[in-house]
């Protein structure tokens, strides 16, 4: 799975992920790494630093961080796991 393209929320906390792959099982929502049970792809992307939520839709993925990270390290650390990602 890849990343097309990342697009700017108004939220500058927040970040849209448009991916070139469909994802099943959508929309669901987290809003913390505790909520994410059996969904293997949340977990990985919980595991990204400074991450604190998650929309995961059938086309894009919106992430939420924490105000204090940095979107670089967070959006390289994306491309990273959802290109290792096997849905």
């Amino acid at each position: 799975m890849r990343i097309t393209q990342f697009q700017a929320t108004p939220n500058p906390n927040a970040l849209k992920c448009v991916i070139d792959h469909r994802l099943p099982d959508t929309p669901r929502s987290y809003f913390s790494a505790a909520q994410v049970n059996t969904d293997p792809l949340a977990a990985r992307l919980f595991a990204i630093p400074g991450i604190t939520n998650l929309l995961i839709h059938e086309s894009f993925i919106t992430v939420g961080k924490d105000p204090a990270a940095d979107w670089k390290p967070i959006k390289a650390a994306l491309e990273l796991t959802l290109r290792d990602f096997k849905p």
